[in-house]
């Protein structure tokens, strides 16, 4: 689950920075309000990358995702790439939980079928 949820976040990263290039010509919208909002949500997206498989690290992503989905209202495509990125997120812990659990399965009887040496 942490390499799909992971590459997701990495995806948002990018995009959170070219959405503040597109908000920096905004004129009621000072620069610095711009990049500081979007350092903070590009931050959270890498820290997330490490705390994803932690207690809450999905919940925290699920709030980044509705963030991203509202920051429409400031950017209007981001109405849209947040969607994107809420599906895609939805899409990389519900197959990356199925990748672990198969993959603790595979664990489990590779353990179990391999002869003792003793």
């Amino acid at each position: 689950m942490r390499v799909l949820c992971s590459s997701t976040l990495i995806g948002e990263f990018f995009v959170i920075g070219f959405a503040a290039l597109v908000a920096m010509k905004d004129p009621d919208l000072s620069m610095a309000t711009v990049w500081t909002v979007s350092g903070i949500a590009m931050f959270l997206c890498l820290v997330l990358c490490g705390l994803v498989t932690r207690p809450g690290g999905v919940a925290l992503g699920w709030a980044l995702q509705i963030a991203l989905i509202a920051s429409g209202f400031i950017v209007p495509i981001m109405y849209f790439l947040g969607a994107i990125f809420a599906a895609l997120w939805w899409a990389s812990v519900h197959y990356g939980k199925k990748v672990d659990e198969a993959k603790a399965r595979f664990a489990a009887q590779a353990s179990s079928s391999t002869p003792d040496a003793a």
